[in-house]
């Protein structure tokens, strides 16, 4: 799979096993995506815009994550978060692209 950086500029491809979260891969390859509370629908932090041709390919969004998506920064008719966005064979190649900023709701203001 491919993460792409806010601007466009930088791609970076990396190994995608199945049955893992885009969150958990981008842990993996050192990619900054936060992930606040660790994949337990809770915050908004690992908010991914998923490449269009890719987007139909997903499983729909459950209720939970359309709630925590709704406080992301930067929503697009693509987004999703890369917690909930497990791999599988037919997503080999999916690229997906960070957003310039996050809302960690779990901070402590």
């Amino acid at each position: 799979m491919t993460f792409v950086s806010p601007d466009g500029k930088v791609r970076k491809e990396v190994e995608a096993p199945v049955g893992l979260s885009v969150l958990e891969i981008a842990h993996r390859n050192d990619i900054d995506l936060e992930g606040a509370c660790e994949g337990s629908l809770a915050c908004s932090t690992c908010h991914v815009v998923v490449e269009p041709k890719w987007f139909d390919e997903l499983d729909d969004p459950t209720e939970e994550e359309e709630d925590m998506l709704d406080l992301a920064f930067g929503l697009t008719h693509t987004s999703r978060l890369g917690c909930q966005i497990r791999m599988t064979e037919d997503l080999d190649g999916l690229v997906v692209t960070l957003p310039s900023a996050t809302r960690n709701m779990m901070v402590d203001r």
